[in-house]
């Protein structure tokens, strides 16, 4: 008889890089799919051997803690979750305003904690591993992007804070990728005033790759930061 899948949720796993990790894992892994839209949660969940839709919006509470409820876990747990949704921010710090840093804080931060929180019974059952699809904005804050820079470096400090708390449980890795070639960074680079220029990004595979990497290390190994960069920027 062979052994059961692991499990994993990817948030975010409709578009960029939590698609790319999907695509990766669904050979092996059973895969929870995450998204707000019903239809290309379904789409994707479709397109692999063993999935399940996580549909909801991580802002929403209440919509948040109902999802986790009715997941069907097993007695083994949950073997991961990967968080790669998130949303970007651009403008100076004078025409930020509270709203904005709100919205930003919000996905990039609160959510990922508050669904890790939920999460933590299943992957201390398993002995599982979080990863957080941070930035290199998660080390380095330059000008008009004080709101995505504050989420990331909040959220890597999180993410050091839940691995002294949990180690010997649960692994949590960050990984900080450069410029990756996706929708958000086309809005990015639109928000910057220049034209779009793929040359100077990584391929979602190149990104995703590494998060595997981090996911699939042997149980007596963490991959606890990892940063990747394009080599030609």
């Amino acid at each position: 008889m062979s052994a059961p899948r692991r499990s994993v949720l990817v948030t975010g796993g409709t578009r960029g890089i939590g698609r790319e990790v999907v695509r990766l894992l669904a050979p092996s892994w059973r895969v929870l799919v995450g998204g707000r839209s019903e239809a290309a949660v379904a789409a994707v969940v479709a397109e692999c051997p063993d999935a399940a839709g996580f549909v909801c919006d991580l802002a929403d509470e209440d919509a948040v803690a109902s999802t986790v409820a009715e997941l069907e876990l097993g007695a083994s747990g949950l073997d991961a979750v990967v968080h790669s949704a998130g949303v970007v921010g651009h403008g100076s710090v004078e025409d930020t305003t509270r709203s904005d840093w709100r919205h930003v804080l919000e996905l990039n931060v609160v959510a990922v904690s508050d669904l890790t929180r939920l999460l933590l019974p299943a992957l201390r059952s398993a002995g599982g591993t979080v990863v957080v699809v941070n930035s290199g904005s998660g080390f380095n804050a330059g000008a008009n992007g004080a709101v995505y820079a504050a989420s990331k470096f909040a959220v890597r400090a999180w993410a050091d804070s839940l691995r002294a708390e949990e180690r010997g449980w649960v692994r949590v890795s960050s990984v900080h990728p450069g410029r990756v070639d996706t929708d958000m960074q086309r809005e990015l680079q639109a928000a910057e005033g220049r034209e779009y220029d793929p040359s100077i990004a990584m391929e979602v595979t190149s990104v995703a790759r590494a998060i595997v990497f981090a996911l699939e290390a042997p149980a007596d190994a963490a991959v606890e930061s990892l940063s990747i960069r394009p080599t030609s920027a």
